[in-house]
């Protein structure tokens, strides 16, 4: 996929904002095979501003409730990806299905695992001579114990998900979520 600079992105924004091209007409001219694009990111500027089309040079890290959470609630709600980034203050739908396709492989606990490069065998081997051995039982301790807060997380999450199911209006408002409507213009 092409990588677009900001502000080329908030140029389309600003075109299509002043309401004389439609999405098509749009993508046509500055050759875009697709709208969907081109429709985040006017959606995600209605939400955030200029602000939510840059490009994070640094990465936000989100919990793993968090993301269960997100993940529920969209499946909960039936709300695509941008409706869901959106209800959740995120400006990269995408990175809600990474979650998803993670959680469905390996569950919870492939939510937790960092992202980044990983260590080559000789940087682990190092790792491991340089580690004392009082370490490494901490570190499995350590373990347990965020597997049990996990467990914890998750319990208290199906009490939520069962207070939901048994009045979902007024959970929702108890807990003052809303849901985004679609883009107010119609493209041509």
């Amino acid at each position: 996929m092409a990588k677009y600079s900001e502000k080329f992105k908030l140029m389309i924004v600003k075109e299509y904002q002043e309401g004389k091209l439609g999405y098509r007409r749009l993508a046509k001219k500055y050759g875009m095979n697709d709208t969907k694009l081109m429709r985040r990111w006017i959606k995600v500027y209605e939400q955030f501003g200029a602000n939510g089309l840059m490009s994070k040079r640094h990465k936000e890290t989100y919990s793993v409730q968090f993301k269960l959470n997100v993940i529920r609630f969209m499946e909960r709600t039936g709300s695509s990806e941008l409706e869901t980034a959106l209800q959740f203050g995120l400006t990269s739908p995408p990175l809600i299905s990474s979650w998803k396709k993670a959680f469905l492989e390996g569950g919870a606990g492939a939510l937790e695992k960092p992202k980044g490069r990983r260590q080559s065998m000789s940087d682990k081997a190092e790792n491991r001579r340089k580690q004392p051995k009082e370490e490494k039982d901490v570190t499995h301790e350590q373990k347990l114990e965020r597997e049990n807060e996990l467990l914890r997380l998750e319990v208290e999450y199906l009490k939520k998900l069962r207070a939901f199911q048994m009045d979902p209006e007024g959970y929702l408002e108890k807990h003052k979520q809303r849901y985004h409507s679609n883009s107010k213009k119609i493209s041509d």
